[in-house]
């Protein structure tokens, strides 16, 4: 039973009342659930910052229409495959991601285990994937299913693209153990992407792969979509620099290769949103020469990487990185009408003298375009991972972990969060038709809630808040630490 304050109960009851049958199982209440404060005489605005619907950038959406903020991180086992597959990957994974505030996973599967043989599907790790989904669902976490290689898949070393699809005329491969992305310039892994974008066979393959995964986990309730590729690259001709080469591979083999996915998807599932990348190339700054992606639910997926900092180095403010990233990244999305979500992010030496301001500008950057992000990765240790063996953030990562909109039932007005004095504002107009609850997700500790407009704020659970508004309301929610 909801325990609130007279004046919510008022309020509930009176939101409630004009739509039952559509009433939103997020809002029922909960046994656990704390006092909550409500003003619905107010109509005040945010001091936020941050105007998300001023980009000209699309949102992503929910099944109900919902304004999506997605804030996760990647989870993947490379280390394992076969019938180890994923075994690295626990529950505890998505109980602790969800603890500290995030709602989204992007989740690593690979090809090579996926079809071992040419149409030899493996039924065992289908459902090795499905146990993982299971899991997400559980905590409520959205997944995006990241079909992911590294330097195209294990005949160079690596994950991702079956041997038996990996055709390189013979070209020569050497290693590079110490610097493990310079292979992707090796002539035999380029002339291997060459073959995957213009062998017929190989395009039914990939396409075929994927209408297998779609078939299977389209109905999931933790699935949202689809990451066609992971950093796919290509073969630079002669005289060619890797910009120019960058906005060839992506303008002439990558727009036609997720249209061929992009409808092999679509013969099974017309729900879920597919996610398509360019070259890694844009890390720095450069412009995506992807072309128009026939299908309605798009999402742009870049990922965040500076060259300096993959090397161990710290951020330079002066630069202009971020800047630099901001300007490029969001040129295509505005010229395609499609949201942005940047799949992956964050530097390898995270305790550098500059990283906490990187940290604090990058999440400021992020929160100006982006329909979300996933941070590389959700582990437990040193490196990349996101946290300690004690699942302790580790130095800086802290600074990922603000209160942010989960899902906005309306049309979003403002949203900003201002670390210093801890106090996160969402402004909103409810929507008049659909769900009216909208959802918040709140980093550990104490949080004090209030919304002004026709609306309650329902306490459910620590790190979770429901919303929930009269339609066409124009609706304020305060989030303020302690």
């Amino acid at each position: 039973m909801l325990r609130t304050t007279l004046a919510a109960t008022a309020v509930v009851a009176a939101l409630l009342a004009p739509t039952a049958a559509h009433a939103d199982p997020a809002a029922q209440a909960d046994p656990a659930g704390q006092a909550a404060q409500a003003d619905p005489a107010g109509q005040a605005e945010p001091a936020g910052q941050a105007e998300p619907a001023g980009t000209g950038i699309p949102a992503l959406t929910d099944e109900h229409g919902r304004v999506l903020t997605l804030r996760g991180w990647n989870v993947g086992d490379k280390a394992h495959s076969g019938d180890a597959a994923l075994s690295a990957v626990t529950e505890k994974h998505f109980r602790d991601m969800r603890a500290k505030g995030f709602g989204f996973a992007r989740l690593l599967v690979f090809w090579d285990d996926l079809e071992p043989g040419p149409g030899q599907y493996s039924r065992t790790y289908l459902r090795k994937i499905e146990r993982v989904l299971d899991w997400a669902a559980r905590h409520d976490v959205k997944v995006v299913l990241d079909a992911h290689q590294d330097v195209f898949g294990p005949a160079f070393g690596h994950r991702g693209i079956p041997a038996w699809a990996t055709r390189t005329d013979g070209l020569p491969f050497t290693p590079h153990p110490d610097d493990w992305f310079s292979e992707y310039f090796e002539p035999a892994v380029q002339r291997a992407f060459t073959h995957l974008y213009e062998d017929e066979d190989l395009r039914q393959a990939q396409a075929r792969m994927w209408r297998v995964l779609a078939d299977r986990f389209e109905g999931h309730p933790a699935v949202l979509g689809y990451d066609l590729i992971n950093e796919p690259m290509g073969e630079l001709r002669e005289g060619e620099d890797l910009a120019t080469a960058a906005r060839r591979i992506e303008r002439d083999q990558l727009t036609p290769m997720y249209n061929r996915i992009a409808d092999a998807v679509r013969a099974v599932d017309d729900d879920n949103w597919v996610f398509v990348e360019p070259t890694p190339i844009v890390g720095e700054g450069v412009p995506t020469g992807l072309g128009r992606i026939d299908d309605p639910k798009v999402v742009y997926a870049p990922h965040f990487y500076n060259g300096a900092m993959e090397a161990g180095g710290d951020y330079d403010p002066a630069a202009g990185w971020i800047e630099n990233y901001e300007q490029a990244v969001v040129q295509y999305p505005k010229e395609y009408e499609v949201p942005v979500m940047v799949g992956e992010w964050g530097p390898l030496a995270n305790s550098q003298p500059n990283m906490n301001r990187f940290y604090r500008e990058a999440m400021a950057s992020l929160g100006r375009y982006s329909s979300g992000w996933a941070g590389w990765e959700w582990c437990y240790g040193g490196g990349y991972c996101a946290v300690d063996g004690s699942g302790t953030f580790r130095t800086n990562k802290e600074l990922t972990a603000e209160p942010y909109a989960e899902a906005v039932a309306g049309t979003v007005r403002s949203s900003a969060y201002d670390p210093a004095a801890g106090v996160y504002r969402l402004s909103y107009d409810s929507g008049r038709r659909g769900s009216r609850v909208t959802e918040l997700s709140l980093p550990p500790g104490p949080w004090r809630l209030t919304a002004r407009g026709a609306a309650v704020v329902l306490r459910k659970s620590p790190g979770r808040a429901w919303v929930l508004a009269a339609p066409g309301a124009r609706v304020t929610v305060t989030a303020t630490r302690g």
